[in-house]
C-alpha cells in the first residue's frame, strides 16, 4: 500500500511539472507584428529619386507595436554632434487585415505628418518584416513609395 501511495505522489508531481512546462512555453501572438522591431534599411522612391538609408551605420530606429498602437523613434548615434544628426518619433493607432497594415499617425516630431493615414503591405520571413506602401501628404508635396526592412528585437 505504501508503494502505491508513493507511486501516486510521484505521478502527480511529474504531471504537475508537465503542466508548468506547458505554461512556460511562449505562445506566438496571433498578430505577427506585435513586438519590437529595429529598422535595417529604408528606401524611398519619389519621382526619379531613390534614396536608401542603412540604419545599421550611425543610426538607430525602433518601432514598437502592441495590439492597438504603434510607436517609432530614431536618432543618430553621434548624439547630434555632426552633419548626420537626426531625430524622429511618432505614434498612433493601426489596423491589420491579412497583409494590409494601416497606420493612423496621431503624433509626430514632424507635425505636418500628424493626422494622416498610411497604407502598407507587410510580409514576414523568419524574424524579418518588410513594410511597403505609399506615403502621400499633398500639403508638403510628399508622394513616395516607402520600403522598410525590419528585424525583430529579441
Amino acid at each position: 500500500m505504501k508503494i502505491l501511495t508513493f507511486a501516486a505522489v510521484i505521478l502527480l508531481t511529474l504531471q504537475g511539472c508537465e503542466i508548468n512546462q506547458e505554461k512556460d512555453k511562449a505562445v506566438a501572438p496571433a498578430n505577427p507584428m506585435i513586438g519590437t522591431w529595429e529598422l535595417v534599411t529604408g528606401t524611398t522612391i519619389q519621382g526619379k529619386d531613390t534614396t536608401t538609408t542603412d540604419y545599421t551605420k550611425g543610426k538607430k530606429f525602433l518601432k514598437v507595436i502592441n495590439d492597438t498602437h504603434f510607436s517609432f523613434v530614431g536618432h543618430d548615434l553621434s548624439k547630434g554632434k555632426d552633419t548626420a544628426a537626426f531625430y524622429t518619433s511618432g505614434a498612433g493607432t493601426y489596423t491589420l487585415s491579412d497583409s494590409m497594415y494601416t497606420e493612423h499617425l496621431q503624433f509626430c516630431s514632424d507635425r505636418a505628418w500628424e493626422g494622416n493615414d498610411f497604407i502598407f503591405t507587410v510580409a514576414f520571413q523568419n524574424d524579418m518584416m518588410t513594410q511597403t506602401g505609399i506615403e502621400k501628404i499633398d500639403s508638403i508635396k510628399v508622394n513616395r513609395l516607402n520600403i522598410e526592412k525590419y528585424v525583430r528585437v529579441k
